[in-house]
């Protein structure tokens, strides 16, 4: 018996490293409960947990299961059984005469399909409160004191394979569910958006005719509800735009493309709207570089427009923003530096997120639905490039992209495991 207590410490640490090389909570159970049987010279041993909604127990897994076993059947009562008793005063019990003890359920003899003779109980807790109980059955001579130690232990490692299969399943539900609600959404802004393109077409369509008809004193008038109805249009071509990508609808048409044209072109756009904030805005192009790069030019010139919109609705009157293009020799890149109010640091990693909205008090300052920046991003990504934000509060921002001057073949979407 000596040699056996020995021997003790070396198979629960042996137990241990089984349990990390098991990937499913059935396969864990398995591993302590022979381990239980072996440590403790029993017949057969078995986990029962504990249901809230039932009041009574479900035996989890127990060394006679067999593959064709209905293991949802085995329950057993928190009221006269070792494993109420042991969860119930969340301490160990040891049963010696189990045919003539209260104590004992001959619901456990039924499931066993054998006569229990004696019985070695203890609880399994987790988080400060007992969720099972942990028993083995019948030794041929008494259960000593250092039985129940093992066991103990044995039920220390059942918790922590229990709590740890209840977080793995809880993520596994939150990342289905997120699944779902993505899907969901994305079909609603796809509908919405296609539902929205006619009323609103016929919208543009017969206020800019109206325009043409109404006297002049009507004309303030006729310019808003234009104004308005761009205003949408601009938002559900951006939306259509990012679950285009999401949905592997979007197509780039690459062809050789003057980066440095698409550049002062964007910023003639721009020139009026800055010129009115009091906003300097500055093209740094290297001279006589083109930079020449295969894209669609008007994908890009949307990534170029969405920076700059922003660039310019966040920087104060007097301030001044500067528009950069670097040829590289695999890459061109693009800057957009302003000395606006900055972003926050704990918003900067979300920029780019849809429907991101940095600081209540400046969207409602600034408006914006938070799209302009993640429709940028999925531009820059169709093409193989990369598009990333620097910043300090009070101080300014960069923007920067960057895209390969050959074109890059588009590559499968790889999802993140805790993304939606």
């Amino acid at each position: 018996m000596a040699t056996d207590q020995e021997n003790i410490p070396a198979r629960l640490l042996e137990v241990t490293r089984a349990l990390s090389l098991e990937t499913d909570l059935e396969a864990r159970l398995r591993t302590i409960l022979s381990a239980a049987v072996e440590l403790t010279g029993s017949e057969s041993a078995s986990a029962l947990e504990y249901n809230d909604a039932s009041l009574n127990f479900r035996v989890k897994f127990a060394t006679w299961f067999k593959r064709d076993t209905n293991k949802t059947g085995l329950e057993v009562p928190l009221n006269g059984s070792v494993a109420g008793w042991v969860f119930l005063n969340r301490t160990t019990l040891i049963v010696e005469d189990a045919r003539n003890d209260a104590r004992h359920s001959k619901k456990m003899d039924v499931a066993m399909g054998a006569e229990i003779r004696s019985v070695l109980g203890t609880p399994v807790i987790s988080n400060g409160r007992p969720v099972a109980a942990l028993e083995v059955y019948n030794k041929r001579e008494p259960y000593p004191d250092g039985d129940a130690r093992t066991l103990e232990i044995l039920a220390g490692l059942t918790a922590f394979v229990m709590r740890n299969d209840a977080l793995e399943s809880g993520i596994l539900s939150a990342r289905e569910e997120t699944r779902e609600l993505d899907r969901l959404k994305n079909e609603f802004i796809a509908i919405t958006s296609h539902e929205l393109r006619t009323p609103l077409g016929l919208i543009l369509g017969h206020s800019t005719f109206l325009k043409e008809l109404l006297v002049e004193s009507y004309a303030e008038q006729v310019d808003a509800i234009i104004r308005n109805a761009t205003r949408l249009k601009e938002i559900i071509e951006s939306l259509t735009s990012v679950d285009n990508y999401q949905t592997g609808g979007a197509l780039v048409r690459p062809r050789k493309v003057s980066l440095a044209r698409v550049i002062e072109d964007v910023c003639a756009s721009f020139a009026s709207m800055a010129e009115k904030k009091n906003v300097d805005l500055k093209k740094a192009l290297q001279p006589g570089r083109e930079l020449w790069v295969d894209v669609d030019a008007d994908k890009i010139a949307i990534v170029l427009s969405n920076i700059l919109k922003n660039a310019v609705g966040f920087t104060e009157d007097g301030g001044e923003i500067v528009v950069r293009g670097e040829q590289h020799p695999d890459y061109v890149k693009v800057s957009v530096k302003d000395n606006g109010i900055g972003i926050p640091a704990k918003d900067l990693p979300f920029v780019f997120d849809r429907f991101y909205q940095v600081e209540d008090h400046l969207t409602r300052r600034h408006g914006g639905m938070g799209l302009g920046l993640s429709v940028a991003k999925v531009m820059v990504e169709m093409h193989g490039g990369r598009i990333w934000a620097d910043s300090e509060e009070g101080k300014g921002s960069i923007f920067s992209f960057i895209l390969p001057v050959q074109p890059v073949p588009p590559q499968p979407k790889t999802e993140s495991p805790f993304s939606g």
